[in-house]
């Protein structure tokens, strides 16, 4: 429960990081929720086999996060903390997929291993395209930009609730874990023991939500999260939006790492 707990404050910090100053945080968070969304469109809509030509798309997040002044620490430890999903998710690939589909020196390397990679690479490039969103808009403008572009109010309330209260729920899962460990003195206790300690921190969440909730009542919740702060589209949105999709559409119709091969050989010849 403690690593779950860190995972969640791990996640809430990237909120801190919004609040710099820097090239990526002054655009407008339609524009970033657009670019995130078309990125993520690209990287999706490539063959399962490709893995040499989605290299070139992780330059997006790199530039992103230059251009945030976000650390590259930050977001690479909450990829790795996500990456076991995606290893589940392809894991089997090499198992049922045997047909041999590229030799590399002399090797035949089988389809199933080509699909597991792209499976790891359009997960490393997609996560972290996301968490650069969230660490450089805020996840209030991020919601509130998420409104303006469509998305029913109802769906912007939850998260913006779901965000704020995820560290309750993760304070009293460290609350738990420590009270565990102090009363086994640091034996490991059986797997039973795990499913009543999960039933219980349920319950008690259950039991702070609905506090939470009537003291929103009682202070005027109608179902809405005001938010005072505006948002204002600007020339230089435009012209980060249109560069962005524009690299995404020669990204998906060139062969950018065949390219970058040749320019390499070109260099070193």
């Amino acid at each position: 429960m403690s690593s779950i707990s860190q995972a969640l404050r791990d996640f809430q910090s990237l909120e801190s990081l919004a609040a710099q100053d820097s090239v990526l945080s002054a655009l407008d968070a339609r524009a970033k929720i657009l670019v995130t969304l078309g990125f993520i469109v690209t990287v999706v809509s490539f063959d399962r086999y490709a893995v040499a030509a989605l290299l070139p798309l992780a330059l997006f997040p790199v530039i992103l996060a230059a251009l945030g002044n976000i650390p590259e620490r930050v977001i690479g430890r909450s990829v790795l903390l996500a990456a076991p999903f995606a290893v589940m998710l392809g894991a089997l690939n090499p198992f049922f997929d045997q047909q041999v589909v590229l030799q590399v020196a002399g090797y035949g390397i089988t389809g199933g291993w080509l699909s597991f990679a792209s499976i790891l690479i359009r997960f490393v490039l997609t996560v972290s395209a996301g968490l650069i969103l969230v660490a450089s808009t805020g996840f209030a403008p991020l919601c509130a930009g998420l409104g303006r572009l469509g998305l029913p109010q109802v769906l912007t309330t939850q998260l913006l609730l779901l965000h704020r209260y995820a560290g309750v729920l993760a304070n009293e899962a460290a609350r738990m874990s420590q009270a565990r460990e102090l009363r086994a003195n640091g034996r490991a206790l059986p797997l039973a023991v795990y499913g009543p300690l999960l039933g219980h921190l349920l319950l008690r969440a259950l039991q702070r939500a609905q506090r939470i909730h009537q003291a929103m009542l009682a202070r005027g919740f109608d179902g809405q999260l005001h938010r005072s702060a505006g948002l204002a589209w600007q020339r230089r949105d435009t012209l980060f939006l249109g560069a962005c999709l524009l690299g995404f559409v020669l990204a998906r119709q060139l062969d950018l790492a065949h390219l970058m091969g040749v320019l390499v050989l070109g260099i070193v010849r």
